[in-house]
């Protein structure tokens, strides 16, 4: 069930139907990441480094000022790129949230014709929605980056931290297309295992760079895929639109 839906999310990253939303979503994504690049830059640039230089001249030996000015630079560009690497992953969540209604419907209306169409989540709904993925990435990195330090936990950590996390939030976005909240809930609980799994396979994604900016469409179409997989399971073929 997990593999088939693995499968056929990655052929719908392939599908030339899918480009439009790829670029959309790629599009804004770079241009968020720009926004946010140069903001942090000028926060670093205006603050930090003169307080990083200023501190350090006024305990050191005042012929190493220009030197520390210069290691302060140095350091602020590598943490400038960690920084955009790390939220690349956010960004791109929080961007393609915006779209990933038009990820379900077309993998709806191309795989399942045959099955009522799920309805789109309200403006306010997925923009909260996109907000929240943004912010369970985050906490999702920051806590595995904690467990940096414990051998042989952290590659642990981040999947399952992420498994789970992403595993929840795009399973309920596939299945509230369909279902009433209390029975998304239920059939999460039924199949947590294999939605924590399928939210690793998405959080596998989510570590690779680059591809990391996929990850957003990829997770959507694999949760539609696995949601009618496992309604089918449970006896709710005939889905109901709410």
């Amino acid at each position: 069930m997990l593999i088939t839906a693995v499968r056929n999310a990655l052929g719908e990253l392939l599908n030339p139907a899918m480009r439009s939303v790829l670029w959309k979503s790629l599009g804004l994504t770079i241009l968020a990441l720009f926004v946010v690049w140069n903001l942090i830059a000028l926060v670093v640039e205006t603050f930090a480094i003169p307080f990083v230089s200023g501190w350090f001249a006024a305990i050191t030996i005042p012929a190493w000022t220009s030197g520390i000015g210069i290691f302060a630079a140095i350091a602020a560009g590598v943490g400038l790129a960690i920084a955009l690497a790390f939220l690349i992953g956010p960004v791109s969540a929080a961007i393609a949230g915006l779209f990933l209604d038009d990820v379900a419907e077309h993998v709806e209306a191309e795989d399942y014709p045959e099955d009522p169409p799920g309805k789109a989540l309200p403006l306010g709904q997925s923009i909260a929605m996109s907000l929240r993925f943004f912010l369970i990435v985050i906490a999702g990195n920051l806590l595995a980056l904690m467990l940096l330090l414990v051998p042989g936990v952290n590659l642990i950590a981040f999947f399952a931290v992420n498994g789970y996390l992403l595993g929840r939030e795009y399973f309920e976005f596939a299945a509230l297309r369909h279902h009433d909240s209390a029975t998304v809930r239920q059939l999460r609980a039924q199949h947590s295992g294999t939605i924590i799994m399928a939210g690793m396979v998405i959080a596998g994604f989510l570590a690779i760079p680059l591809v990391n900016l996929l990850t957003p469409l990829f997770g959507a179409a694999l949760m539609v895929h696995l949601h009618k997989a496992v309604a089918a399971k449970s006896g709710l073929t005939d889905q109901v639109t709410v």
